[in-house]
């Protein structure tokens, strides 16, 4: 290829330019050029352009309810991690709710890099970061609970079909489950040893994700947690 692209789609045995970086094994040198091994998406970071191996890795679309992590600020907007090779915007206008005024607002105010939000993706067309929006019922800021990363290819069996496994996992710790497709879990339990044990018995969800009876396993594992712990 004569020149990279932002958000283009890579597939193994394709020629890099040569100003991308890549990591190894994802990208070989071979006969003085660079060669993709894998299929992966060509992003900009910090004015670089990057190949980055996409297995497993959420790719954002408008409609998407996603967790995002605060990583900056801006002039008028929030910089935000969503687990994705893109960085996202959070508009400034969004989240406050009308129009904003640099004057009078400060957004380290309404959020600062550690938090979390809950959003809807509104605009993405990989020629540009995705768009965050704030305004809809249960999205907005994270205030209570913890939020655990899962990696998103294994995301569906955390929520299993008809959210088969992430009621079963509510029921037996009583706490509430709130899992986003790039790969991200709100958790709020009733105490902190039973928020302990749901993150416990998530990551085993992820670890095991291929295995059959997964579902059984967890609910003996989060009865026999309980009672050992005497919660």
């Amino acid at each position: 290829m004569g020149r990279a692209v932002h958000g283009t789609i890579v597939v193994p045995g394709e020629r890099l330019d040569s100003k991308v970086e890549g990591k190894h094994p994802y990208t070989l040198e071979l006969g003085g050029a660079r060669i993709a091994t894998v299929v992966g998406l060509l992003s900009r970071r910090d004015d670089k352009h990057v190949f980055i191996n996409i297995k497993g890795v959420y790719v954002p679309e408008v409609g998407h309810v996603v967790i995002g992590l605060v990583e900056s600020i801006g002039a008028t907007s929030w910089h935000v991690d969503i687990n994705a090779p893109y960085e996202a915007i959070l508009p400034a206008q969004d989240f406050l709710g009308r129009p904003f005024n640099p004057a009078v607002d400060d957004l380290a105010r309404y959020l600062r890099p550690g938090d979390y939000i809950k959003a809807r993706v509104t605009l993405f067309d990989k020629t540009r970061n995705p768009v965050l929006s704030v305004q809809g019922e249960g999205l907005g800021r994270v205030v209570n609970g913890i939020v655990v990363d899962i990696s998103p290819s294994k995301i569906a069996r955390v929520v299993g079909k008809r959210r088969s496994m992430a009621n079963m996992v509510e029921e037996k710790t009583g706490c509430t489950l709130f899992p986003t497709v790039n790969g991200r879990v709100h958790i709020e339990c009733p105490s902190r040893e039973l928020e302990v044990i749901a993150v416990m018995a998530l990551k085993i969800v992820e670890a095991e994700a291929h295995t059959v009876g997964l579902t059984e396993r967890i609910a003996r594992f989060i009865e026999e947690e309980r009672a050992r712990r005497g919660v």
